[in-house]
């Protein structure tokens, strides 16, 4: 894809649509001055037998709006860009207005945040004002994954439990938010074992939160979590500095199961949080956050006193 935007590509889409306007103009010339096929201003075709096909002139009004359509677009290629890479003698851009847009709108609400910035953390997630637009900011950029309910689903994490891959303190969470998260697990097979052994570790797995599905093989597994220890830790409970589920309080982000585990261990996973730091304002970052540390720390409480 990286071809599409070279100088190439470029010269051919300005050159294919400067030689489509001359085209308009020259079709219409040509249908302009196109003569009668036989003496009485037909062009010789007949249908049903007596369907004859004239060849009457356009009309004066829609040859002009056509000419009028042409130059039209003639002059808004010159002024905005359309042409290739060439920028329009405005200098106009979207990427410039939605620039501007976004600091217009940023400077509409600065009002609105600055009377949130005296209070700590807790108190702004219990502002019902400030939850109302935490809540909004929620379903505009993070719902898309994590629900409108917050309760995420397969491979997207619940933030209304107390379960957190990289900290639920409040500088955590807008560390998550700032910066984004990519969380990777290397596929763990080669250093496992045979499909035996991946077996019996999905099933030490599994016990470690009550769930094993096979005692006996869970027992043979218990040896090769090893390989895992150094993520998981040796009693399987996570490391948050890594972004390492805890294993043990039974709640699975990509499936649960000895066919979900067995797969993860075969071939890893690898997932991403986008960054929102350039996408919105440390204020609004701030506000965010609150709410969505409030999700977990005292229920409904927090989503009620929004509504």
């Amino acid at each position: 894809m990286s071809d599409f935007f070279n100088e190439g590509w470029s010269a051919y889409i300005g050159t294919a649509t400067v030689l489509g306007l001359i085209a308009c103009i020259v079709l219409l010339f040509v249908a302009a001055r196109t003569k009668p096929m036989s003496g009485d201003n037909t062009t010789g075709h007949v249908w049903d037998e007596d369907l004859t096909e004239l060849n009457n002139p356009l009309p004066r009004w829609w040859m002009w709006l056509f000419i009028l359509t042409v130059v039209f677009a003639g002059v808004y290629l010159g002024l905005y860009p359309g042409l290739g890479s060439l920028a329009g003698r405005l200098g106009w851009t979207s990427t410039a207005q939605y620039e501007q847009e976004k600091q217009q709108a940023r400077a509409t609400a600065a009002p609105v945040y600055a009377s949130f910035a005296p209070l700590t953390f807790e108190a702004l997630a219990h502002d019902p004002r400030a939850m109302a637009v935490g809540e909004r900011l929620f379903a505009n950029n993070c719902a898309g994954c994590h629900g409108s309910d917050a309760k995420g689903s397969k491979g997207f994490p619940n933030l209304t439990d107390t379960d957190w891959l990289y900290g639920g303190t409040p500088e955590k969470i807008i560390e998550s938010i700032t910066l984004g998260r990519q969380g990777s697990m290397p596929p763990m097979a080669a250093a496992v074992g045979n499909a035996d052994d991946v077996r019996d570790l999905a099933n030490y797995v599994l016990s470690l939160s009550g769930s094993e599905e096979n005692k006996t093989r869970a027992e043979y597994g218990r040896s090769k979590f090893a390989a895992c220890a150094a993520c998981h830790g040796a009693k399987g409970t996570g490391n948050q500095l890594i972004g390492a589920p805890n294993l043990t309080d039974d709640i699975w982000l990509h499936g649960w199961g000895v066919p979900a585990v067995t797969a993860m261990i075969n071939n890893g996973k690898h997932s991403v949080m986008p960054a929102h730091g350039e996408r919105l304002s440390t204020e609004q970052i701030r506000v965010l956050a609150a709410y969505v540390w409030g999700l977990s720390n005292h229920g409904d409480t927090t989503a009620s006193a929004a509504r």
